[in-house]
């Protein structure tokens, strides 16, 4: 079965598994967060966000890969019941949240027929207006500043029009977060100083997108420098967070679509890292080979339901079948989509 066989089959067994009207409306569709479902879960009362908005970026690459009206419905349908289910509108208090709905607003908007540039720009101007100058914090309040809040947002602002903040974002990873000894972006900074010292794939995977956006938008210089970073960047990843070429690790809950994120930018990197110097080969060879080994693994180990395969949170380790027990993990939407992400980012790769 090739890349894009195996992704249509992701695709496939998370709509058939999670997919569903909310509250039993017509012309209504979310992802379902746990399945088999629990009974909260079948009502909607827990509410993941941001995992919406990866499920509606999962679509897109699947609608760029194997156009189909039906699926276009689908995505427009997911984004009305997100917002309709969110309670307060687009937005919420959570900057990586409206960031990452926004990217999907944004892609989703060059598939549909639906004109989609005002929630954008609703969901833009709330995140640009939570800037300080140590940064964005991780949510309304908060004293955190963390990669998976300025990553995103910086890439927001990249593909909007804002090169300067989003350069001077990627200037603030490089040169705080970054860890010296391993060369991977650590989570976070609260503003009395102390670091959270904690590698996360996430963090990895929304600061090489980046770092791949401004270098293709720079020049001379600046591109220069943003090629070295990501190539640095891809690196330092290949070394500490793969084993024979596959991404480690994998968690449940909000963790389960770590490694996805990352593979996701991995495959920009592949596809869209410009440069035709040795670092900038180097990087888009080992990028395209890490999505492509994690996917021959992530395929290899999926287990098998009457909707089709299931995966795992781990890639390398086969994958169980869930019961009753809500902690297994392979249970939660966003491992699903973290699996469907990679398989999605290897078919882009061809």
């Amino acid at each position: 079965m090739d890349a894009a066989a195996r992704a249509t089959a992701a695709e496939e067994a998370v709509r058939a598994r999670h997919l569903r009207r909310l509250f039993g409306l017509p012309g209504t569709a979310l992802g379902v967060v746990s399945w088999p479902p629990r009974r909260r879960d079948r009502w909607w009362i827990e509410w993941h966000y941001w995992w919406q908005a990866h499920l509606v970026d999962c679509l897109v690459d699947a609608e760029l890969r194997a156009p189909r009206a039906e699926r276009r419905h689908t995505i427009t349908a997911v984004l009305r019941s997100h917002r309709l289910r969110n309670l307060t509108g687009w937005t919420n208090r959570y900057y990586d949240d409206m960031s990452w709905l926004a990217l999907a607003l944004q892609r989703a908007d060059g598939v549909t027929r639906t004109d989609w540039r005002g929630p954008l720009a609703t969901l833009g101007r709330r995140v640009r207006a939570g800037w300080t100058s140590r940064g964005l914090p991780w949510r309304v309040g908060s004293d955190f500043y963390n990669a998976p809040a300025n990553g995103p947002a910086a890439i927001l602002m990249a593909r909007t029009g804002r090169p300067a903040l989003a350069t001077a974002t990627a200037d603030w990873l490089h040169t705080v977060l970054r860890d010296p000894r391993t060369g991977l972006i650590r989570d976070g900074i609260h503003a009395d100083g102390t670091m959270a010292e904690t590698i996360y794939s996430y963090c990895q995977g929304v600061t090489l997108g980046l770092e791949v956006e401004l270098a293709r938008a720079g020049a001379g210089p600046d591109r220069t420098r943003h090629i070295g970073r990501a190539a640095a960047l891809v690196a330092a990843i290949d070394e500490h967070l793969c084993h024979d070429g596959v991404l480690t690790g994998g968690s449940n809950g909000d963790g389960g679509l770590f490694n996805g994120i990352l593979s996701r930018y991995l495959a920009l990197t592949a596809t869209d890292l410009p440069g035709d110097q040795t670092p900038a080969r180097t990087a888009r060879a080992t990028a395209a080979a890490i999505v492509e080994s994690s996917a021959r693994a992530c395929w290899h180990h999926r287990a098998r339901t009457p909707h089709g395969p299931l995966f795992g949170h781990r890639w390398d380790l086969a994958a169980p079948l869930p019961s009753s027990d809500p902690d297994v993990a392979e249970r939660d939407l966003s491992v699903q989509l973290s699996g469907w992400m990679l398989l999605e980012a290897a078919a882009a790769l061809h």
